[in-house]
């Protein structure tokens, strides 16, 4: 079999496994955010933390639930690491730096999971699995809870009310990212990926020394790593490391793992807002972006430029014999149009154009499908954006889902946009300008350029996910990036939550023979341009001094 044909059917197996997950699966989930009722255990947590699950919220009280257990969150994973030195299970790695800690702590809050330090030498048992594999759930849930939180502002009329947070955020732990991955962490069990609580031990002895390695809770944490759209490795190699991901089936169920929820949530929202065709709609949406850089990808990694690759099959510097070009280019998609950021590649390594392929992905803000949560209401934010451009274009009042789109909400999803570009572009040309930051890149001229960039695309748009070259465990990296992930994270929140505010306190005005309709493939194809030209040409000049100079000279 060609490793194109291989590519090739790897991806018509995932698009049929998300094909049987997404409808009982997004609906399932529109049960569980929909439900009066509360389990024993969920009852229990609430008591523990003080909380009343049937106080309704409006969209200030809600994002005050939002940042409040966010920032007890950092601080909590932040002493954490400070405290490892002293704490059992530490393996006898000493406290982490305080710069760090901070970047390590906004990273895994924010859902990122940026890692400037290497996983089997700096963070022992304790902080891995009582700090990191916690903070990969919640923080999930965080996602999914504001996307729940903005559905019901388009589903709900004449209130302010969004929810509860609380309840939101306890029952995406408890009834949906928990089960899913205790099923997926058997499979991946199964499958050699190691589950256990071992030191470190030698492997054997090589030329010039023997080599050492670390045993821990690595099922567990990869499971959740990819199923909440996280991406923190337990070791430095990622997912590209045998320990995580074995097997080339444990590379394509990874990947289903990473696309799973961001896909099954567009059923969530068509059932919770009355109408399963707007759910197809935006689904249709995100297939179509993510399809179409899959097949860029590919394309770019296969094509047989000199002896080297035609002997090769493809571009693999960089990549796992055991995954090939398609596997990867599968993964690296995957990872880059996701807020996930696990990598089974180093994508420093890919072709010019495949690493500004994987760079656009997150550019463009990371909604085909996105990230868990984060990836619906991304697209809905774009959805009201491209209503309001076909409004414009009719001259009619622009409504989605019998909403009307004014002033106002438009406000906030132009703030919602801004948001992400503000934040690389600035911290970028800080870097580039400033003379100590240049000292961390490995390369010069534009792939250099592409490292630093990268970083700030991965960390603003809390993607996580590294080009590899670039020294980031710096004070000046490990701060700005720490920064851009925070602001990255939560000021697009406050902007969602206050734009679902302002459409539950609508009346939802009647469909006329004027209205657009927005579960139709003519809309479908109105946002993918809307996607493409407003946020991505954002960043062409940036674009065009890193990977499109290099891919072009090649």
């Amino acid at each position: 079999m060609s490793p194109v044909l291989a590519g090739v059917l790897q991806m018509l197996a995932l698009m049929a496994a998300l094909a049987l997950a997404h409808a009982p699966l997004g609906t399932y989930m529109a049960r569980v955010y929909s439900s009066p009722r509360h389990l024993r255990v969920e009852k229990w947590i609430y008591k523990g933390i003080g909380a009343d699950p049937d106080t309704r919220m409006g969209w200030t009280a809600y994002l005050r639930g939002v940042l409040a257990f966010s920032f007890a969150g950092v601080l909590f994973l932040y002493l954490l690491q400070r405290l490892q030195g002293v704490l059992p299970g530490s393996l006898g790695f000493a406290s982490i730096d305080p710069d760090q800690a901070f970047n390590t702590a906004a990273s895994f809050v924010a859902n990122t999971n940026w890692q400037s330090y290497s996983g089997e030498q700096a963070m022992g048992h304790v902080v891995q699995t009582a700090g990191l594999a916690v903070q990969n759930f919640v923080s999930a849930a965080v996602g999914i809870a504001v996307a729940v939180a903005l559905v019901r502002g388009l589903a709900r009329s004449r209130t302010g009310e969004l929810g509860n947070f609380w309840a939101d955020l306890v029952r995406g732990v408890v009834r949906v990212l928990v089960p899913l991955a205790v099923v997926g962490a058997v499979v991946l069990v199964a499958c050699g990926v190691i589950q256990n609580f071992s030191g470190i031990h030698e492997v054997g002895q090589f030329t010039g020394g023997s080599q050492q390695w670390n045993g821990g809770a690595v099922a567990s944490q990869e499971v959740i790593k990819e199923l909440g759209t996280n991406g923190g490795g337990y070791f430095n190699a990622n997912s590209a490391h045998p320990f995580e991901n074995p097997t080339p089936f444990t590379n394509l169920f990874e990947i289903f793992l990473i696309l799973l929820i961001p896909v099954a949530i567009t059923r969530t929202f068509g059932v919770m807002v009355g109408s399963v065709r707007q759910g197809y709609a935006i689904l249709a949406t995100m297939a179509t972006i993510w399809a179409g850089f899959v097949a860029l990808m590919m394309w770019t990694e296969f094509a047989h430029h000199g002896p080297a690759l035609q002997a090769a099959g493809g571009a693999m510097e960089g990549k796992e014999l055991r995954f090939g070009i398609g596997g990867s280019s599968l993964f690296a998609v995957s990872t880059t149009l996701t807020s996930t950021g696990a990598v089974d590649s180093f994508h420093s390594s890919f072709t010019g154009l495949g690493g500004g392929i994987a760079m656009l992905g997150m550019m463009l803000g990371e909604i085909a499908p996105g990230g868990v949560g984060s990836g619906l209401y991304g697209m809905l934010v774009m959805a009201v954006v491209a209503v309001f451009i076909a409004g414009l274009m009719v001259g009619r009042t622009p409504e989605y889902l019998g909403k009307k789109t004014g002033g106002r909400e438009i406000k906030f999803a132009a703030c919602y946009i801004l948001v992400t570009p503000t934040l690389v572009l600035v911290f970028t040309a800080a870097a580039m300008a400033l003379p100590t930051p240049g000292d961390s890149m490995t390369n010069t001229g534009a792939h250099g350029f592409s490292e630093i960039l990268y970083a700030y695309t991965s960390a603003s748009n809390n993607n996580g996910s590294a080009f590899a070259g670039l020294n980031a465990d710096t004070q000046w990296f490990n701060t700005t990036l720490g920064l851009a992930m925070l602001l990255g994270r939560f000021l697009p929140m406050v902007f969602v939550l206050a734009l679902a505010g302002s459409l539950a306190g609508q009346q939802p005005v009647p469909a006329t023979a004027g209205t657009l309709r927005t579960e139709k493939p003519l809309f479908t194809g109105l946002l993918v341009g809307a996607i493409l030209i407003i946020t991505g040409l954002t960043y062409f000049p940036a674009l065009a001094l890193g990977p499109l100079a290099e891919g072009l000279a090649a």
